[in-house]
């Protein structure tokens, strides 16, 4: 019985450096996974941002744009508006 166990317990003490090799290798395999994952992340995270802010310039540009339409036609109606009293007063000078 002392034998078997004896054989037993030289067999695991045989097997442990392969044992522990291949958790090592397992550990490490993990670790790179996983600090593959993070650096995906951490670039998928950047490439948002930025995004993000090149969004908001282009929307910011497009307001800037309506905002400039608006007051250019805006200034076009009092010009217009001008220019017909204008030519109400000639048109009222005239006849006068």
């Amino acid at each position: 019985m002392k034998a078997r166990k004896t054989k037993e317990s030289e067999k695991c003490a045989a097997e442990e450096p392969g044992r522990l090799a291949k958790d090592q290798a397992r550990r490490e395999v993990n670790l790179d996974r996983e600090q593959a994952i993070e650096k995906d992340l951490t670039e998928r995270k950047t490439k948002q941002s930025e995004k993000q802010a090149t969004e908001e310039i282009e929307q910011s540009a497009r307001n800037q744009a309506r905002r400039k339409a608006y007051l250019d036609k805006e200034q076009a109606m009092v010009e217009s508006q001008e220019a017909r009293k204008c030519n109400a007063r000639k048109t009222n000078t005239r006849v006068s």
